[in-house]
């Protein structure tokens, strides 16, 4: 009990002396905190209106609405008349009408339609119908064909014999080519000129029958073979390409391919086309002989005639 009662009574004593020390620690800091000034608003604060809430009219009337919107015209200016009313007239006299002094009309004029035209009626001459002479207007150059798509004169009838001569005369050995594939051939030129011999130059010619066709490797176009006036063969000639700059020369080069055709049907090197004549052409004028690549070193057997030189680099004859 004794040692109960020494406990109560020193409780108070230890919460005095913690107040104690809480209001001396209130005391030092608010020693050391300066004094802060007070604002004081020096004009009325205005009263806030009160909110009115928000009602939807009953009805909409749209006419209303649109005068409520719309503004009142502007006062228009006054008209002010800046012009005279009585204008001065011009001093010089009016220019008179001088229709009366042209001359006459030369031609008759034709009096109004009363009735319908019938199989009696003859219209009034023109201007151009009466220039005309024989279909055609005086000093106007003559019209030639069409040739991309006429036939005029094919098959009609055959050329004069001098003409065929010409056309079917032999080959020479010495005039035909061979590739080193074993293709027999003819140059162009030599076409040329057995046309030029059989129709004379500027009796023949190649006239397009169509337009270029470019493929991604190929150009060929179709044309025709007209001579002294006449079409003699259609044929479409093709060339290969490996570059688009090469397109232009493809296209002359075509060209020549469809005059070989076309000379075809005239009886030119018509022997090219003959395997007999083919056989023993090679048999007689021509010789097959191995030869290397100087750099790939593979071997090959190709074709060369037999009075020409021997091949040259990169190939070498064995």
């Amino acid at each position: 009990m004794s040692l109960l009662a020494n406990t109560v009574r020193r409780a108070p004593s230890s919460l005095q002396l913690s107040t104690r020390n809480l209001s001396t620690t209130s005391v030092r800091l608010a020693e050391t905190a300066p004094a802060a000034s007070r604002y004081v608003r020096k004009t009325a604060v205005p009263a806030r209106a009160k909110p009115t809430a928000y009602s939807r009219p009953a009805t909409f009337n749209s006419a209303s609405t649109a005068a409520s919107r719309a503004r009142p015209a502007p006062a228009s200016r006054p008209l002010v008349d800046e012009f005279p009313e009585d204008l001065p007239l011009p001093s010089e006299p009016l220019i008179d009408d001088y229709a009366h002094l042209s001359a006459p009309p030369s031609a008759k004029v034709s009096p109004p339609l009363n009735e319908l035209p019938n199989e009696n009626y003859e219209p009034l001459p023109s201007a151009t119908a009466s220039a005309r002479v024989g279909g055609k207007l005086a000093g106007e150059a003559p019209m030639g064909l069409d040739w991309s798509t006429s036939f005029s004169g094919l098959s009609e009838k055959p050329f004069a014999k001098e003409a065929a001569d010409e056309l079917l005369k032999p080959l020479a050995p010495e005039d035909v080519e061979i590739k080193p594939d074993g293709l027999l051939y003819l140059p162009e030129i030599k076409y040329r000129r057995t046309l030029n011999a059989a129709f004379g130059p500027g009796g023949w010619g190649l006239a397009p029958r169509g337009e270029t066709d470019v493929g991604p490797r190929i150009v060929s176009r179709e044309w025709g073979l007209v001579c002294l006036g006449r079409l003699v063969s259609v044929a479409r000639g093709e060339q290969e390409y490996f570059d688009p700059s090469g397109i232009a020369t493809a296209t002359e080069a075509c060209k020549s391919n469809a005059l070989m055709r076309c000379c075809k049907d005239l009886g030119i090197a018509s022997e090219l086309w003959d395997p007999a004549f083919i056989r023993d052409f090679k048999k007689q004028h021509c010789i097959e002989v191995f030869v290397e690549h100087a750099v790939k070193k593979n071997k090959k057997k190709l074709w060369r005639k037999k009075n020409s030189d021997k091949f040259e680099y990169p190939w070498k004859e064995l």
